[in-house]
């Protein structure tokens, strides 16, 4: 993609434009409550300053589309364990590092102490370090969404036609249509106390399921969602898109992103997937608990890989600390300035709760751009 084709989707005039189209199409008698499910989007939004071009009645909600976020403590447990505990090479994903764990303890901190922790940048880079150590185990902890578990599947694959002994995956992929569902269901949204009327669906991974994933969802709880690219144009694009539908009293899945997404996705990649991992009957996700069917895990045919067979690891129920509120920002019921120990205590060198970890996450996308944004507006 060249700078000029990514300047496009920021050019400022299009976009003072897009926003005279969206204050029009906005109906001044309603509200509209929008979700982003995807981090890049929080992202992305916070940086272009895109809630500051949208009329007072359109609010943009963030929500648990951070993988790193939503990864509940018992999971991070089992990675200090297995660092700690059973002598592995552990390997993972840069912001892994510093989610907190049990007692806030961090794979980092856990790094300073002695354990063997390798950042790597893909886990095909695990691979090649159980290779290069066949005395050692090896584990691959895997964490995303749809986006990250292709790659996964082929190092698995991998691993399998080279009969590697010493290399497993400790999986943690979930999937994200039947975590919106989850949303919908907890109590604040379920009962409209908390209204979410639409959805910004994710980008990269639609590009890997398609668009029509959404469609079920959609038809079942009559929300429109809107598939957008990242640039600041894109998502204004989608929010004119999901007011119409709105206004028109449609709940479609729609895809602003067509020059990425189709509405069948990579079906090779899905293929991939499928060979590999089935899906788990639960999954506990930070902020939102147990979630049926939103998780994979390694199929009987890979199980020898499965390094949550292979290791007794234990189940550390760790509650998060009282006083973060990322639990409820992940269900878009509160906004990162409403936690007391944002900026203060909990900072993207010192992070308490998992929000302020990744660059994805609603915390550190807010204390990166949207801090200037709050004493701007007080300012007025």
């Amino acid at each position: 993609m060249s700078v000029r084709f990514i300047d496009e989707f920021r050019d400022g005039t299009l976009a003072g434009k897009l926003a005279s189209g969206i204050a029009a199409a906005a109906d001044p008698g309603r509200a509209y409550h929008l979700m982003e499910f995807c981090g890049g989007h929080t992202h992305a939004i916070f940086r272009y300053g895109v809630q500051d071009l949208l009329p007072q009645n359109v609010r943009l909600i963030h929500g648990p589309g951070c993988p790193v976020c939503v990864l509940p403590i018992p999971r991070v447990a089992h990675a200090l364990q297995l660092a700690s505990e059973h002598g592995v090479i552990l390997c993972t994903y840069g912001d892994m590092l510093r989610v907190p764990g049990p007692e806030l303890r961090t794979l980092l901190k856990a790094k300073a102490r002695g354990a063997d922790i390798r950042m790597v940048w893909s886990c095909l880079d695990a691979l090649k370090i159980a290779q290069a150590n066949p005395k050692r185990e090896v584990v691959f902890f895997a964490i995303g969404f749809e986006t990250t578990t292709p790659p996964t599947a082929v190092a698995l694959s991998q691993a399998k036609a080279l009969r590697l002994t010493n290399f497993s995956v400790h999986c943690n992929h979930v999937l994200t249509p039947p975590a919106i569902m989850g949303l919908l269901a907890t109590e604040e949204h379920r009962s409209g106390a908390v209204p979410l009327d639409g959805f910004i669906g994710p980008a990269h991974v639609s590009a890997v399921i398609g668009s029509r994933a959404f469609e079920p969802f959609a038809e079942r709880h009559r929300r429109p969602v809107v598939i957008a690219g990242f640039e600041p144009l894109d998502v204004m694009q989608s929010i004119l898109m999901l007011i119409r539908q709105l206004n028109d009293g449609r709940a479609e899945v729609e895809n602003e992103y067509t020059r990425v997404v189709s509405r069948e996705g990579n079906v090779k990649a899905q293929a991939m997937m499928a060979e590999v991992f089935e899906v788990r009957e639960a999954f506990e996700w930070r902020g939102l608990g147990d979630l049926p069917l939103s998780a994979l895990k390694l199929r009987e045919e890979y199980a020898a890989f499965d390094a949550e067979r292979r290791f007794a690891l234990r189940h550390e129920h760790v509650a998060d600390n009282k006083a973060c509120e990322c639990p409820d920002i992940l269900r878009g019921l509160k906004q990162p300035a409403d936690c007391k120990l944002f900026a203060t205590i909990c900072t993207p060198e010192n992070p308490i709760g998992s929000c302020m970890v990744s660059s994805e996450g609603a915390c550190a996308a807010w204390y990166t751009y949207g801090r200037t944004r709050e004493r701007r507006l007080a300012a007025v």
